[in-house]
C-alpha cells in the first residue's frame, strides 16, 4: 500500500468511527491501528504493566478528599501547621528579643511533636504502590507516570471542571473575595495530581529525618531522593515550593539535588531560567512552547508554588549556552485573586519572587504592557527580590507581554518603553530606602535591562475564542525569537 492509499484508508475508518453512534476514545481506537499496521505504546509490556500499576492505585479513589487524608495524610494539615511555626521560628515577629530564646525552645518542641506525629503514620498502601512503581527500570516508570497523571485527570475532571467555570466568573469582579477564596478551597481539595504523591514522598522522607540515625525505617528511605533525581534526568519536574502550604521542604528537596549532581558528570554548569507574573498569563505555556517540555497547564486552575525542571544542553550547543543543563522554574501567578484578601499577600508575593530571581540568571517577567498598574506592581516586586539578596550578581530580564494581537505594538509603545527605565529607575531608589539600600542606586545597578532589546511582544495563543479557536503560529514564532536571544 502506497501513502496516498494509506491515507485514504485512514481517512475512511476515522470517518467511519465519527459518524457511528458509538463514542470511542482514542486508547479504544488502538484496534483500528492494528489493522492499518501502526504501532501504539500500549502493546509493549512495559506500557501493560504500567498501565496496571497506575489502575491499582486510582481504582481506590471515590471521594478524593477522603482519599488524600487517608492515603497521604503528611501533607495535610500537620505539614501546614509546621509550616506556620517555621516561618514564625525565622520571623520571631511575636516576642520580645529578652524572650527569644525560650520562644525558640517552645517552637522547636512543637515542631518535634509534629515531626513526631507523622512519623506514627505507618505508609500507606498508594505510597508504597508508587514508590514500587517509580523504581521500575526503563520506560515503565515513565508510562506509569503519564498514564497516572491521565487517570487522575479522569478522576478529578468533572468536579474541576465546574469549580473552575465558578473560579472564572468570581475572579471577574474583585469583590468576590470570600466566595473566590472558598472555590479555591474547593480546588484544593478535589485536585489530585501526581505531585500530590511526590509530596507525601518528600514528607516521609523529612520526617524520617528527625528519627535516630539507627532507625530501620529511615534507612529504608535513604533511596527516595535519588529516584527522584533519576526522574528529573528523564524530564519530569521536582516541586520545589508546595504552592497550598506555601513552604519548601529543605531537607527533601537539598538531598534530591545533592543525588542529582552525583548522577550527572561533576563541575556541570548550569542556566536557569525563570518565568514571573499575574495569574493566568499564559507563563507555563510560554516555557512548555519554548522548551519543548510540558509543565501542567490548565484553565482556571493555575500553577501553585513552583516547579523546576531540568534540561541537558545538547553537544552542538553546548559551546553558545556556555552550559551543560538549564534548570527550568516554573511559578504560581503573582497578586491571584484567592491572595489579595490577606494583609501578607504582598509579602507571599515577595517571597516567592526573592526565591526564583535569586536562583535564576535569566528571568522573563510576563505582563501585559498595555496595564501600567499591573506592570509597575509586578516589577517592583522584582526589584525588592534583588535588594533583598545581601550579595547577587547581575542576572538578565526580559519583559514579555503576551496577547499584543497588534503585530506595530512594538512600535507603537516605544514612548512607553521610553519611559519604563525611568520609572524602573524610580521604583529601585524606592524599594532601595525601604530596605535600607544606597538609595541613589539606578535599576541597572540590580539586573541586565534593556528597554529596547529586553522588551518582546508576543501575539495571543489562539486566533478567536478557545475551544474552536485556531492556534496562531505567530505565538511559536514570537516565543522562538526570544528564545534565540
Amino acid at each position: 500500500m502506497n501513502d496516498a492509499d494509506f491515507v485514504k484508508d485512514l481517512r475512511e475508518k476515522v470517518s467511519n468511527v465519527e459518524t457511528s453512534k458509538v463514542k470511542m476514545g482514542i486508547e479504544q481506537m488502538s484496534a483500528i491501528a492494528h489493522e492499518l499496521g501502526i504501532s501504539v505504546d500500549e502493546d509493549s509490556p512495559e506500557c501493560q504493566t504500567a498501565k496496571k500499576n497506575a489502575d491499582s492505585i486510582t481504582a481506590e479513589i471515590q471521594d478524593i478528599l477522603e482519599y488524600k487524608e487517608a492515603q497521604l495524610p503528611l501533607q495535610g494539615q500537620i505539614w501546614k501547621d509546621l509550616t506556620r511555626l517555621e516561618k514564625e521560628e525565622f520571623r520571631l515577629r511575636k516576642v520580645g528579643s529578652e524572650k527569644i530564646e525560650d520562644y525558640k525552645s517552645d517552637l522547636q518542641l512543637e515542631k518535634k511533636q509534629l515531626r513526631k506525629k507523622q512519623n506514627s503514620h505507618d505508609m500507606s498502601k498508594a505510597i508504597a504502590c508508587f514508590i514500587n512503581a517509580i523504581s521500575s527500570p526503563g520506560m515503565e516508570r515513565c508510562y506509569f507516570l503519564k498514564w497516572m497523571r491521565m487517570n487522575l485527570d479522569n478522576v478529578s475532571r468533572e468536579k474541576l471542571f465546574n469549580l473552575r467555570e465558578q473560579y472564572k466568573e468570581k475572579c471577574k469582579n474583585s469583590e468576590n473575595k470570600e466566595e473566590i477564596k472558598d472555590i479555591d478551597k474547593q480546588l484544593s481539595n478535589s485536585s489530585l495530581g501526581t505531585e500530590h504523591f511526590f509530596r507525601e514522598m518528600g514528607q516521609i522522607y523529612e520526617a524520617s529525618l528527625s528519627l535516630p540515625e539507627t532507625d530501620l525505617a529511615r534507612q529504608q528511605l535513604q533511596d527516595l531522593p535519588k529516584l527522584c533525581a533519576e526522574l528529573m534526568l528523564d524530564g519530569f519536574p521536582l516541586e520545589l515550593v508546595d504552592g497550598e502550604a506555601s513552604n519548601i521542604p529543605i531537607g527533601w528537596v537539598s538531598d534530591v539535588l545533592s543525588q542529582l549532581n552525583d548522577l550527572v558528570s561533576p563541575k556541570n554548569k548550569i542556566l536557569v531560567v525563570t518565568v514571573l507574573g499575574v495569574q493566568s498569563t499564559g507563563k507555563s505555556t510560554l516555557l512548555n512552547t519554548m522548551f519543548g517540555v510540558q509543565f501542567a497547564v490548565s484553565s482556571g486552575r493555575c500553577t501553585r508554588g513552583a516547579f523546576m525542571l531540568l534540561i541537558k544542553i545538547n553537544e552542538d550547543v553546548k559551546k553558545d549556552l556556555n552550559c551543560d543543563f538549564m534548570v527550568i522554574i516554573d511559578t504560581e501567578g503573582l497578586k491571584s485573586p484567592e491572595l489579595a484578601q490577606l494583609d501578607n499577600s504582598h509579602e507571599h508575593d515577595n517571597e516567592l519572587a526573592t526565591l526564583v530571581v535569586g536562583l535564576s540568571d535569566i528571568t522573563i517577567i510576563n505582563i501585559a504592557m498595555e496595564n501600567s498598574t499591573e506592570m509597575k506592581d509586578i516589577l517592583q516586586i522584582v526589584v525588592h527580590a534583588f535588594l533583598r539578596m545581601k550579595e547577587v550578581g547581575k542576572a538578565q530580564m526580559s519583559v514579555c507581554s503576551p496577547e499584543c494581537v497588534d503585530v506595530s505594538a512594538h512600535d507603537k509603545n516605544l514612548r512607553d518603553r521610553k519611559l519604563l527605565l525611568q520609572q524602573l529607575n524610580e521604583m529601585t531608589q524606592a524599594a532601595a530606602k525601604m530596605e535600607k539600600k544606597n538609595e541613589n542606586m539606578s535599576f541597572t545597578d540590580v539586573m541586565e535591562y534593556s528597554p529596547d532589546t529586553g522588551n518582546w511582544y508576543i501575539p495571543g495563543l489562539w486566533n478567536g475564542n478557545p475551544p474552536m479557536a485556531a492556534v496562531n503560529a505567530g505565538y511559536s514564532e514570537a516565543v522562538y525569537e526570544l528564545k534565540k536571544t
